[in-house]
């Protein structure tokens, strides 16, 4: 069984949010599954200084970054086909809403990356799974908008400390066709009929060690799915 993770680069502010990536990747072998990295060979929308928060001048590349999670061992998106995945899981971090999406800058109105999009709505015509992490959903929603799919989502809840607007995401979803259902740290969310599991982890205020039991909490029930 081999499940396609897809990284937006590397850390949590201009690329994937490692913690999620690396316990995604731990999930993954703990079902049994074999992880196959994937990311986009294209530069990502900036690169940010981790400790002070500031844009750095320089560029870099969202393939080459995610290859030190992924160890070398990486993919280019556009050589992966359902064919070659069981499942597609999306950890989060800001890349998917600067990098996949532009979401961070034009909210449900942002373009996506057409090779993210283009394997995100071929997975899902084939009935694979897709899970999404943190606020990676809405790089699911962008891919299946104005389409006849509006799964059942979530990427939060607002009964419980958040570092961000969960509302505004929540509205944001609902706005291009997705339900948006509020979930906390210890839910998740699986839409059986599209085969979509969300959790919130890092979305929400949490630990690690929460995060990590919401990401294995998602695998066990991918698993079930497959």
């Amino acid at each position: 069984m081999k499940i396609g993770v897809l990284l937006s680069g590397c850390g949590v502010y201009d690329g994937v949010e490692i913690q999620e990536a690396v316990l995604t990747l731990l999930a993954i072998e703990e079902i049994g599954a074999e992880a196959i990295c994937i990311s986009v060979d294209e530069n990502q929308y900036h690169v940010v200084n981790h400790i002070t928060g500031d844009e750095m001048s320089e560029s870099r590349n969202m393939m080459i970054e995610a290859a030190r999670i992924s160890r070398g061992k990486i993919h280019e998106i556009s050589t992966i086909s359902p064919a070659d995945i069981d499942a597609l899981v999306i950890p989060g971090g800001f890349g998917s809403a600067k990098n996949f999406t532009q979401w961070a800058f034009s909210g449900p109105e942002g373009e996506i990356n057409a090779k993210v999009k283009l394997l995100i709505v071929n997975m899902v015509n084939v009935g694979k799974p897709i899970v999404a992490l943190c606020v990676s959903p809405i790089v699911v929603a962008k891919a299946l908008q104005n389409s006849s799919i509006h799964p059942k989502m979530t990427i939060g809840s607002d009964q419980e400390k958040s570092p961000y607007d969960i509302n505004s995401f929540s509205q944001g979803m609902e706005s291009i066709g997705i339900s948006s259902e509020m979930k906390t740290i210890r839910e998740i969310l699986i839409d059986t009929e599209n085969n979509i599991i969300t959790a919130p982890c890092y979305m929400m205020e949490a630990s690690i060690l929460e995060v990590r039991d919401n990401i294995k909490n998602a695998f066990e029930a991918l698993k079930q799915l497959l």
